[in-house]
């Protein structure tokens, strides 16, 4: 059984550490928050969050069908993308070569803009080129008609918009009255 003293002093132990840890909190009603709201440093939460990605893979359950979006791509599809840029700028540099040599534009929506003016055909097909890769690219690890990943996508079209300059440079070498100087 215990004593009253030994009681008595767990007792003045405890609520000593009581004290002492109230008279470091500070007064009742005063704000403990920052000054400033984190909400509106735009620019640095874009900053950190560019070198510190907290999503890196698109569902955080196995069973989770829904769309997570993730903050942290593969620097391949940036590659890719900027190949795909590329050559989507060569490819209408060379199909306007081209049409000055007697070649007819395939592409019935580019045409109308192509023979309307070259400079809305240019700046709206590389607008509709990366619209469409910023799309692939922010839905690169799911599957195309759940069968295929997006990421192949992208693959596949820089694979063929490769093939198409490569045709267009044999369609310029092999125009007889097309002077490369």
């Amino acid at each position: 059984m215990k004593d009253a003293s030994q009681s008595r002093r767990i007792n003045d132990w405890v609520s000593q550490q009581i004290q002492v840890t109230a008279a470091r909190l500070p007064a009742q009603g005063s704000e403990r928050r920052e000054r400033t709201d984190r909400r509106n440093k735009k620019w640095w939460s874009v900053f950190y969050g560019s070198f510190n990605p907290r999503r890196r893979r698109p569902a955080r359950r196995l069973d989770d069908s829904r769309f997570h979006p993730v903050d942290w791509y593969s620097a391949h599809l940036l590659a890719v993308s900027v190949g795909i840029l590329l050559l989507s700028a060569a490819d209408a540099f060379l199909t306007g070569i081209l049409l000055v040599h007697g070649a007819d534009e395939m592409n019935p929506v580019m045409a109308v803009l192509l023979y309307r003016s070259v400079a809305v055909f240019a700046a709206l097909k590389m607008a509709m080129t990366g619209a469409g890769i910023v799309v692939m690219v922010f839905l690169g690890r799911y599957r195309f008609m759940r069968v295929i990943r997006v990421e192949l996508v992208l693959y596949a079209v820089l694979t063929v918009y490769a093939w198409l300059i490569g045709y267009e440079i044999w369609m310029l070498g092999s125009s007889a009255d097309l002077s490369l100087l």
